[in-house]
């Protein structure tokens, strides 16, 4: 029913505001820059795909944590699980760009894009 969307919808926003919010607090609180924060966000995915707790999460909070940083470091480790164990030890570096490629590749394109439509400037 509609409520169930609703509910769905609402706990979307607050694990991953949840998680924007986490990252506010590094910000504010600690000297870390946000590129920091950033490889923290990706190892933390890379550590919960890894140990299996990733998944679970996912089922529950839907794009909340998998829209993040968080879910591109599990994608990562999904990747580099799945193909070290059909091709050995080079599929551990193979797998992490195979499982992650068409959603870097978006990014780039996209991302091309936009600077065609706004034409960015440098900061003075």
């Amino acid at each position: 029913m509609w409520w169930e969307l609703i509910l769905k919808l609402l706990l979307v926003f607050i694990s991953g505001g949840l998680l924007c919010v986490l990252a506010e607090i590094l910000i504010i609180k600690t000297t870390l820059t946000p590129a920091k924060i950033l490889v923290i966000f990706l190892i933390a995915g890379i550590v919960l795909e890894t140990f299996g707790i990733y998944k679970p999460l996912l089922n529950i909070f839907n794009a909340g944590v998998s829209v993040p940083i968080v879910g591109f470091g599990a994608g990562l480790a999904e990747g580099a699980i799945k193909y070290a164990t059909e091709y050995g030890f080079i599929g551990a570096f193979a797998g992490g760009l195979l499982n992650t490629a068409f959603g870097v590749g978006v990014a780039v394109v996209v991302s091309y894009i936009i600077t065609l439509i706004f034409s960015p400037k440098t900061k003075k």
